[in-house]
């Protein structure tokens, strides 16, 4: 028997840290899975987590823990395919450490993910978000910092975990106004800024005048706000808005709804899907496809276009060439 500890400590160490260069992201979310999956078979059997061999951790078991996350935990089919992944990555890893398991690691990577729906994804229109934006209290500390916070993040659709690493440092003012962000996927980018949002960002750290290496959105004890902090302080300025803006009650308004809000904004601008994939940092631009099923003016156009039923067909009769200057003054 391989006992499952040195292999998970060193799957995380060999693999994960040394080998992928894999972001802390990506730890901290296969660290929760097994943590998880670890809880839930000492729950089922007894067995503590130390004294686990590879072999306790079956296709059965493995099925009945995503089986648990859905039903127990109400997790999303795909918060269990998230979870599933990091088993699978785990149990290749196995295959190469522990071959002797080959049978009981073939079943668990045979494990398939579960289809998802795909659903549209939500972002705010100009009133909505110019209700967001003007939701914060600031004439406090707190308030100034959101308000500059959410109108970088509904300009340049910054990912959170890119937010909150912003130092002073990223921060560009002056000409060519930009930010400059380690995004997913470990590439770097530039996100140009408005003269709105850089007159924002002035005033914030005007008021502050801090050193190029601390946050550019700090608690008062200057440490970086951590995930949580923003998606609750988009939720409380939501809630905020929601009373002068009754369609954000329907709407349930997170960081990444900003992140699509800026893209919907440069589609609606006429700014090419490719131009948008960059500017957002996607992998590939089929990614930025999304964005064009959820815009329905763009479909409002389409059904413009096309011709209502019962309708005889015309034929073309060219202008009159005076008419026709006369129409264009």
């Amino acid at each position: 028997m391989t006992a499952l500890a040195p292999l998970l400590q060193a799957f995380f160490t060999d693999r994960l840290m040394t080998q992928y260069g894999a972001s802390p992201h990506t730890i901290a979310s296969y660290r929760d899975t097994f943590r998880l999956l670890l809880a839930h078979v000492h729950q089922q059997t007894g067995t503590l987590p130390a004294r686990l061999d590879l072999a306790d951790l079956d296709a059965t078991t493995i099925g009945g823990f995503l089986h648990d996350l859905e039903t127990v935990r109400g997790n999303s089919p795909a918060t269990r395919n998230t979870r599933l992944a990091a088993i699978h990555s785990l149990f290749r890893y196995a295959s190469l450490r522990a071959p002797e398991h080959a049978h009981l690691i073939s079943r668990v990577l045979a494990i398939q993910t579960k289809r998802t729906t795909t659903t549209i994804m939500t972002f705010l229109n100009d009133t909505e978000l110019d209700a967001l934006l003007t939701a914060p209290d600031q004439s406090t500390w707190h308030g100034r910092r959101d308000h500059a916070l959410l109108v970088l993040a509904a300009q340049t659709g910054l990912r959170v975990a890119e937010l909150t690493a912003l130092t002073i440092a990223d921060t560009h003012l002056g000409v060519g106004a930009h930010v400059y962000c380690h995004g997913k996927g470990r590439k770097d980018r530039c996100t140009p800024l408005t003269l709105h949002t850089v007159g924002v960002l002035t005033g914030w750290l005007g008021a502050r005048r801090p050193a190029d290496t601390e946050p550019l959105f700090a608690t008062r004890r200057g440490t970086p706000l951590s995930h949580d902090a923003v998606t609750h302080l988009v939720a409380k300025h939501s809630a905020v808005a929601a009373h002068t803006c009754p369609s954000l009650h329907v709407k349930h308004v997170t960081p990444h709804t900003l992140r699509h809000t800026a893209a919907m904004r440069l589609l609606h601008a006429g700014v090419d899907t490719t131009v948008i994939a960059l500017w957002l940092g996607h992998e590939s631009p089929s990614t930025t496809r999304i964005y064009l099923h959820a815009d329905m003016a763009l479909k409002e156009q389409a059904i413009a276009r096309t011709t209502p039923p019962d309708t005889e067909a015309g034929r073309y009769q060219a202008t009159d060439d005076l008419l026709t200057f006369l129409d264009q003054l």
